[in-house]
């Protein structure tokens, strides 16, 4: 397989912007399309990644790609992540995250060669897209890659009630701890057989200095505060309430496929399941794989969003 820094070889060029979001800012890289004509309209889309990923990964594979496709495409770091601002650094937040993805779709609509808006969330983000499109009359379209579709009761079965128990007891003692002193601590978000990190799984994409792991402004890192907030995350409770015309791109070798069919069959709009082949960090940067999913969003967007 083709683990590349770009999915195509080809360079895309892109622009650093910010904007404003509540007290604080989003740092992006916005990708314009091959032949950009000012004068025209163009489909904008904003593009967020997995937990803790930075719009170096997954993110802006997916925003080049869809340049590549007339598209427009925002790559951000959410707040607490990467460029972008946040005191509490690594802490994951869904309805702050939704927030930031309303703030890009502010930042895109203001443009006047913008016909429509949309959100693509690769992994994590696929489920986080379905918080703002469920109150956002921004989002015209959706797509989602891989996507991360949990609920509570998804969560318990994870990690026990036990589990979940004890990750929220460390969780609130962490945020106290923070709320006194200003400190914040630190877990790994993926470590293969580490009990304490997010994930304990193989993650191959995170660990291999060759692929995500080597991208240099992502850190290796779960605010351990945060724990409420992820285990709290039900994007599946939300999708009933997404009217958007909307993408699901999944694969029985992605993560958790019944959560994906689940929250397909709650989309309330016009919906779309591409059911496909690869595992699931092949849709990260797996050449033939981005390219293939990049071809079925970009067709998605322009036919919602023109």
């Amino acid at each position: 397989m083709n683990h590349a820094n770009s999915a195509s070889n080809a360079p895309v060029t892109f622009v650093k912007v910010s904007f404003p979001c509540e007290d604080s800012y989003v740092v992006a890289n916005l990708y314009l399309p091959e032949n950009y004509d000012p004068s025209r309209r163009y489909p904008a889309v904003a593009v967020g990644g997995s937990l803790s990923s930075v719009k170096e990964m997954m993110g802006g594979f997916y925003a080049g790609e869809l340049a590549r496709r007339g598209i427009i495409a925002l790559a951000l770091d959410y707040r607490n992540y990467g460029e972008s601002g946040g005191a509490r650094r690594q802490y994951e937040d869904q309805v702050s995250k939704s927030g930031d993805l309303s703030a890009a779709l502010r930042f895109l609509r203001k443009r006047s060669d913008v016909s429509g808006t949309g959100l693509l969330g690769i992994c994590t983000s696929g489920g986080t897209i379905m918080y703002t499109a469920a109150k956002d009359q921004n989002v015209g379209a959706i797509a989602a890659v891989a996507g991360f579709f949990t609920d509570p009761d998804f969560t318990t079965s994870m990690f026990t009630q036990e589990g979940v128990e004890q990750r929220r007891a460390a969780g609130r003692a962490a945020r106290k701890r923070y709320d006194d002193t200003g400190v914040i601590e630190i877990v790994p978000a993926y470590e293969p057989g580490n009990k304490q990190a997010v994930s304990a799984s193989a993650s191959e994409y995170y660990m291999d200095k060759n692929r995500g792991g080597g991208v240099r402004p992502w850190r290796n890192e779960f605010a351990l505060m945060g724990w409420e907030d992820w285990l709290s995350f039900d994007p599946i409770t939300q999708a009933a309430q997404v009217k958007a015309p909307a993408l699901i791109i999944h694969s029985d070798g992605a993560a958790f496929p019944d959560q994906a069919r689940r929250v397909y069959g709650l989309l309330a709009g016009p919906k779309e399941l591409h059911w496909t082949e690869g595992k699931h960090f092949d849709f990260y940067d797996d050449t033939e794989t981005v390219q293939k999913s990049a071809d079925r969003i970009a067709a998605h967007f322009h036919r919602t969003l023109n």
